[in-house]
């Protein structure tokens, strides 16, 4: 398995892909995330990619793995990336 590709990499990538700059292609990369992270909370697709949702997890009982203490995890709100299907279909064939 070889290394995963950096940022600078991705946008290079991009760049030599669309036919711009490496520069260009770094504010194309800023900008989608700049987006991803605005419209988290009403859900932000990727086509192709996958979602980006804002989930709502309840208050419950977990274990202290080190003293097995019962303690209470309090109520709080998670991102999770959703794969599409095309994604998934594509890398595992």
């Amino acid at each position: 398995m070889g290394k995963p590709l950096s940022k600078s990499q991705i946008a290079a990538a991009l760049a030599d892909k669309v036919g711009l700059t490496k520069k260009q292609g770094a504010e194309v990369l800023a900008t989608l995330a700049e987006m991803a992270y605005k419209n988290a909370k009403n859900s932000f697709t990727f086509p192709g990619v996958g979602k980006l949702v804002l989930v709502n997890r309840k208050a419950r009982l977990g274990r202290n793995p080190k003293t097995g203490e019962t303690i209470k995890i309090p109520a709080k709100k998670v991102v999770k990336f959703r794969v599409a299907k095309a994604a998934k279909d594509a890398i595992l064939g």
